[in-house]
């Protein structure tokens, strides 16, 4: 980690950092679209409430893994979302927890998804001390630490040895204890200036459009913002004579926009065309980038019918599916399209590959 800045202003209720992380001498290549791949760490204060709370002290040898028990759980099992195997480990140690039998019953899945939601290892085992288990045991009942990806927020023509990063830094309470995010706050506290196990995951379907000159149409509220602030990095450099339009949102303008400075020098050079935001807690009906959408239909079906590609980028769970039901409304009311046929038309965008998602 060579650099690290918060793009949120005092009086945020968001944490949003920009991280920079030099690649010299890995060997690593990426391009534009692409995503960081990182292997995070636990923190070593959550490691040690769990061995706490498991009655282990972290030195017992872990033969099936190779390593002693902290350095299992310190990189990799995940401390959070406590499994169906666990809560059934417990019950047979502790046969009067029949409290558990019903999450464990595969099928009362919503049941268990419910009951575990905010819920870590560290609560199950602190709830039932009676369990005793071994480290073999218990490493055994966890689940594995997964990698976390995030989209490359630049160009390699613009930083060819670097890669930067656009992370919201989890941190939030919940059942009366702090929680927080396991890699961003690995990246925010834990990293500093040692080296992290990363590769680079190839989003072949995210590249920006091989003609230059066609308009493209990038909405990316949020940490979305980031492959955004990558092609138009890689524009600049090459100089590219096609249109551009962002539509970006967060909650306030004046707190959270994202790279404020350089979009607006973007826009000044000409190297963004159009820009548009919603900041949906400056007044007082909340508005979002769909709602911007929706208010420039007209020129935005322009772009389309002009071969633009559009583009979207962030949560996937409600931004992207009413940015999507927003495109589909614009096809219909500024396309003169029946509801069937702008259907077909959006199905079209995405089998010619100009309707482009990242969305996690």
């Amino acid at each position: 980690m060579t650099a690290t800045r918060r793009l949120t202003a005092p009086g945020s209720g968001k944490e949003t950092v920009h991280f920079e992380v030099s690649l010299a001498g890995s060997g690593l290549v990426y391009e534009v679209g692409d995503s960081l791949g990182i292997f995070p760490a636990n923190d070593p204060a959550e490691v040690d409430a769990v061995l706490a709370a498991a009655g282990l002290s972290g030195n017992e040898v872990v033969e099936s893994a190779g390593a002693n028990l902290r350095d299992v759980l310190t990189r990799q099992m995940t401390l959070r979302e406590p499994s169906r195997q666990l809560l059934a480990a417990v019950l047979e140690k502790c046969p009067e927890a029949t409290e558990l039998s019903e999450l464990i019953d595969p099928e009362a899945k919503s049941v268990m998804e419910d009951w575990i939601d905010g819920r870590e290892v560290v609560d199950i085992l602190r709830a039932y001390p009676q369990a005793n288990f071994t480290a073999e045991e218990l490493v055994k009942v966890l689940r594995k630490l997964q990698p976390r990806l995030y989209s490359i927020a630049s160009s390699p023509k613009a930083h060819p040895e670097a890669i930067h990063l656009t992370v919201a830094i989890v941190r939030y309470e919940l059942h009366g204890r702090g929680r927080q995010g396991v890699c961003s706050t690995y990246l925010a506290d834990r990293v500093k200036d040692a080296s992290m196990p990363v590769f680079i995951h190839s989003a072949k379907h995210f590249r920006q459009p091989e003609d230059a000159s066609v308009p493209v149409i990038m909405v990316g509220p949020g940490t979305g913002i980031a492959p955004f602030r990558a092609f138009l990095q890689e524009r600049e450099v090459l100089g590219a004579p096609g249109k551009s339009w962002l539509f970006f949102g967060d909650r306030n303008r004046s707190t959270d926009f994202l790279y404020e400075e350089e979009i607006n020098a973007w826009c000044a050079k000409g190297v963004l065309h159009r820009l548009d935001t919603a900041f949906s807690r400056d007044q007082v009906e909340k508005v979002y980038v769909q709602h911007r959408m929706r208010e420039n239909a007209d020129e935005l079906w322009k772009w389309l019918e002009e071969g633009g590609y559009f583009y979207v980028c962030g949560d996937a769970s409600r931004m992207a599916k009413d940015v999507d039901e927003a495109l589909h409304r614009i096809v219909e009311q500024a396309g003169g399209k029946s509801k069937e046929d702008a259907a077909a038309y959006v199905e079209e965008l995405k089998k010619t590959k100009r309707y482009r998602k990242d969305v996690y």
